[in-house]
């Protein structure tokens, strides 16, 4: 643990941070945590009732006037929350004042000349980790919840902060704890005469766990998709629609949108929501065949784009029949997640749906310039996501920390199988299920180093 220049470790320090985004708002809240918090709320803080901070209970609110030097510096409302019974397990004061840069700053730098020290990212949240108040996943929640986007994003983080991966989790390593302190206590203690698990029981327990793990492993893509969403690419030969159907999505006018073939040379990017799918997209040059040096290289960097996305949105008009472009096109998506998007469907359809099946699974067909069949597009991209058929409350593995953990407790449990089929000692055995425990341990932080700690938190903003 670091020390301050006091020699002080800072996990004795009261920190202080803004915990409201900083600019122009309603209100600002900075946050004071750690053992001197009333003490130095009592130094800044004076309450309309003359009541100190220290003399009130937990869960309780003051009005009054924050100073500094003799000064007014600002109306506040003062909460105070005692320990252990608050975010981070310690006692806590939250100053909520007017909202601003100057005011906030000057809160805040108030409180620092009070005694606090200045909090560090996500320093607030890994003391409640530190306080025993959550588990490392649920931290780790804390976060998506802060950066979720969407319904299904938000559900997701809320089920993780409530545990949600935590359980899942521990029913797998409990069943292996328990399966391998019978395997030693059976192999140190013979005189005790304790029951010999039976190879069929030990393989048994083992295939649980293993399909345990397997299926959270299958949910991590649609889980991180539900996150961080899908990096999307728009693609289809000139005129097509796709500036049109970017500008659907996105709710305005992203791309430019005229009768002329090959207005988008560059690549337009938004995120948008659609549905509880996330989308990164973009919106590429019409790939065609081209003499025009400048366009050849919007087409390049298209093609480029298409072949790293995580989705391919393929439009393609109606009216017109497949032409060499759009057929190279359907060519280029082997292999890659892909939705055809017929547009125009308004007009004669010239084009060959049977040859697009044969190629993409997904089809929709839309009309984008008065919006028809946006609500078929959502179900399809929900589908082709995985996040149609998700339940949060059954835990989703949400970081590659947390998926590389569980990829390293599966492979032990895998080594443990193999053992039995090979009819290796139990003693190996033992060693591969206690590889998983470790592996679980370290998902749920019960036994992380702290530079995985570090890490987890690095990821945080100064106030939470």
């Amino acid at each position: 643990m670091e020390k301050n220049d006091s020699g002080r470790s800072s996990w004795e320090n009261t920190i202080a941070a803004i915990s409201t985004a900083q600019g122009v708002g309603g209100i600002g809240v900075i946050r004071v945590s750690g053992r001197d918090a009333l003490a130095i709320g009592d130094r800044v803080f004076q309450s309309a009732g003359g009541k100190k901070l220290s003399q009130m209970k937990g869960y309780t609110a003051a009005y009054g006037r924050i100073r500094s030097n003799g000064e007014d510096i600002d109306e506040a409302v003062a909460l105070v929350f005692r320990a252990p019974h608050s975010y981070t397990g310690e006692d806590v004061v939250e100053f909520s004042c007017h909202g601003g840069l100057y005011l906030t700053r000057r809160v805040l730098r108030a409180v620092l000349d009070g005694g606090a020290s200045p909090a560090g990212p996500g320093e607030f949240t890994r003391r409640a980790f530190l306080n025993g108040k959550m588990g490392l996943t649920e931290a780790e929640a804390v976060m998506d919840m802060i950066g979720a986007k969407g319904r299904q994003a938000a559900r997701t983080a809320l089920a993780g902060r409530d545990g949600a991966i935590h359980k899942a989790i521990a029913s797998v390593k409990d069943s292996l704890v328990f399966t391998a302190a019978h395997l030693s206590a059976w192999a140190d203690y013979p005189e005790e005469d304790i029951p010999q698990v039976e190879e069929m029981e030990l393989t048994a327990r083992l295939k649980k766990a293993e399909a345990a793990l397997e299926r959270l492993l299958s949910q991590y893509d649609a889980g991180k998709a539900i996150r961080e969403g899908l990096n999307t690419v728009i693609a289809g030969r000139p005129n097509v629609g796709k500036s049109t159907l970017m500008n659907l999505l996105s709710g305005c006018e992203r791309s430019i949108v005229t009768e002329l073939p090959g207005t988008t040379r560059d690549v337009v990017e938004e995120t948008v929501l659609v549905g509880d799918v996330t989308l990164r997209l973009s919106d590429t040059a019409g790939i065609r065949s081209t003499e025009d040096l400048v366009e050849q290289i919007g087409v390049n960097r298209a093609k480029d784009r298409v072949q790293t996305a995580d989705l391919v949105l393929a439009v393609f008009d109606a009216s017109q029949e497949l032409n060499e472009d759009d057929r190279n096109l359907l060519d280029s998506l082997q292999g890659v997640p892909s939705i055809a998007v017929i547009n125009k469907t308004d007009l004669d359809t010239k084009i060959d749906v049977k040859y697009i099946k044969n190629k993409v699974k997904q089809i929709v067909f839309l009309v984008a310039s008065e919006g028809k069949g946006l609500e078929e597009l959502q179900q399809a991209l929900a589908e082709l996501a995985g996040t149609s058929e998700l339940e949060p409350s059954e835990g989703l593995l949400a970081t590659e920390r947390q998926q590389q953990a569980a990829k390293e407790a599966l492979a032990c449990v895998n080594e443990g199988l193999e053992a039995l089929e090979l009819g290796m000692t139990l003693d190996a055995v033992t060693v591969s299920i206690e590889g998983a425990v470790q592996a679980l341990l370290e998902l749920t932080g019960e036994r992380a180093s702290e530079a995985v700690v570090d890490q987890v938190f690095h990821r945080f903003c100064v106030g939470k």
